[in-house]
Formats: C-alpha cells, sequence, structure tokens
C-alpha cells in the first residue's frame, strides 16, 4: 500500500527544527507540530523527484523528514494542498483507468471535500475519465441524504455534482435501515462489486480500494473508528457500524481498519492547527496502543 500524509496547520515553524539549508532559514507558517518536537525532524524546502508545475503554487512552502523511516509526510499551504491533492488524484485515475478500466475512490467526510476543490477546474474537469470512476464512503451517518450532517450531502453539493461521475457508479448507504442493517447491505454490495472486478481484491481476501481519502479528527480518530472503541480490533468484517459514536450523530456505518489497509493508495489530508498535537502524537508514538490511530498505517501497511 502506498501511504502519504499530507498537512496544513497554522503553527510557526521552531527554531528547535533544524533547517537542512542554513542559508535558508525556516520563516513559514505551515508546520504541522507544535513546540514540543524535539531532535527527530530535519526542516528542508520541498522537492520532487519530477518537478510539475501543475502541482505547485507559488513557492513551495516545506516538507517534515521524520527519521523514523515514514516517508511521503508532507506539508503545504492550504492552496498548495489543493493543488497538489488534485494532480495526484489526476495521476492515479489515469493509471487506474488505463490498467484496470475502472477507478475506485474512497472519500470521507470533514474538510476533505473542499480540497477536491481543484479536481473540478481546468484542466482535470475536462480530462479526468470520469465515467470510469466508482465513489465510496469510508464512513458515513445514518442520517438522510439531504441531512446537514450527511457525508453524501457534503461530497454531492462539493463535488460529486460538479462532475460527470454516473450517479450509478456512486455508492451512498441506505439510509432508510438501521446502522446495523446499512452495514450490512453496504458490506454485501461491496462483494457484489469485487466478484465483479469493479473493486481490486487484495492478497488477505479485502477489498483493494485503488485510493482511499482520509481526514483526522483531533483525538486521533480514523474514519468512525474511535480511540479506544471495540470496533478498533474488528478484523473480520469490511463494514460495521456504531450506534454509539463519541462524536454526534451516534449512528454510523465505517470501513474496518483491515479494508482500509488494504487499499492500493492512502492519502491522509489533515488540515488545522487543532489537530497538530494528535498527528505529532500518532507520528512519535513507538507503542502499539490504540490512543492515535494514525500510526496504524505506518505499523500496518500493505
Amino acid at each position: 500500500m502506498a501511504f502519504s500524509a499530507a498537512f496544513s496547520t497554522s503553527y510557526t515553524v521552531q527554531s528547535n527544527l533544524a533547517c537542512a539549508q542554513k542559508s535558508n532559514p525556516p520563516s513559514l507558517m505551515t508546520s504541522l507540530l507544535p513546540t514540543l518536537v524535539g531532535k527527530k525532524l530535519v526542516y528542508q524546502p520541498q522537492r520532487y523527484k519530477v518537478f510539475s508545475p501543475k502541482r505547485s503554487v507559488g513557492a513551495v512552502r516545506a516538507s517534515i523528514k521524520w527519521e523514523k523511516g515514514y516517508k511521503n509526510v508532507e506539508v503545504f499551504s492550504k492552496e498548495h494542498l489543493a493543488v497538489s491533492l488534485a494532480y495526484d488524484v489526476a495521476q492515479l485515475s489515469n493509471k487506474f483507468t488505463k490498467e484496470r478500466g475502472a477507478f475506485t475512490v474512497v472519500l470521507s467526510g470533514g474538510s476533505l471535500i473542499k480540497y477536491l476543490r481543484k479536481l473540478v477546474e481546468s484542466p482535470y474537469a475536462n480530462s479526468i475519465e470520469w465515467s470510469k470512476w466508482h465513489v465510496f464512503w469510508v464512513d458515513e451517518r445514518v442520517v438522510p441524504k439531504d441531512h446537514l450532517e450527511s457525508n453524501y450531502k457534503l461530497a454531492y453539493d462539493g463535488f460529486i455534482s460538479k462532475v460527470p461521475i454516473p450517479l450509478v457508479n456512486v455508492y451512498a448507504i441506505d439510509d432508510a435501515l438501521s446502522a446495523e442493517g446499512a452495514a450490512d447491505v453496504y458490506e454485501t454490495t461491496l462483494r457484489r462489486l469485487v466478484k465483479s472486478n469493479v473493486i481490486d481484491t487484495s492478497t488477505s481476501g479485502f477489498p483493494k480500494f485503488d485510493l482511499m481519502l482520509l481526514g483526522m479528527g483531533p483525538d486521533g480518530h480514523v474514519a468512525s473508528l474511535f480511540p479506544g472503541h471495540p470496533l478498533l480490533k474488528e478484523d473480520q468484517k469490511w463494514v460495521t457500524f456504531i450506534n454509539n459514536s463519541p462524536k454526534p450523530p451516534p449512528e454510523r456505518i465505517t470501513f474496518t481498519f483491515p479494508v482500509i489497509n488494504s487499499s492500493s493508495n492512502v492519502a491522509m489530508v489533515v488540515t488545522g492547527a487543532g489537530k497538530a498535537n494528535a498527528v505529532y502524537s500518532a507520528l512519535e508514538d513507538d507503542q502499539k496502543t490504540d490512543k492515535l490511530l494514525l500510526k496504524w498505517f505506518h505499523l500496518k501497511g500493505r
């Protein structure tokens, strides 16, 4: 599994980040980390193996190089994040539509959708093979589709309605069912699509989505898998449900961690200073605990 993490926060780069180039001291407002960073990091200007103007906006801000071996952890300005995300998604779309004839994308809620805004603009709006896209949700609140808390509504209003993805390829939950019923039906749908080869299959037998776009909560939760919750240990089901979510609304369905971790590509798109401590703790914590979930991808990613 290819993993990348893109961050955008408003912390000032601290003096205890060693500068890789003494002639170019850090003076940017784009560090993902608070003052407790320590000596594990090296500040450096962002570089790409192949420079692409389409993936860059103005001055490239900053990246963080983590000495523990984590790769593809990048820190952007918010505008650069949107541009870079669009470029990378478009490249993956082109790759998988050519290789598989389909592109399976899993969305989450929160601020992610607004960072997809560049995809509905030129050149991507007219160059991506939208008819080959199949769109899913990593988690969903069991509310009507027109409800303000609906991840479907958020994605439809901000993204899906603006591009020609066939609605038959957009897989929303059945909100007329209970959380348990909706989870069962959604898993049945995934199994049908795996059987018909729309969704690829991992070596472990779980569905293998081409791209999973995830956010993260201030407490470190991913999808609707919350720190300390028993669902973190679910390793048989593809889709499960929760009736007592720590964050309202209480009834939700969610992909399980084995499904998330089986994806070909996972991008964590985390923005806002309020999540900086969670990101730092998740990357820095060596203990295999479930207090913060971001590290799970690094520990067990395929």
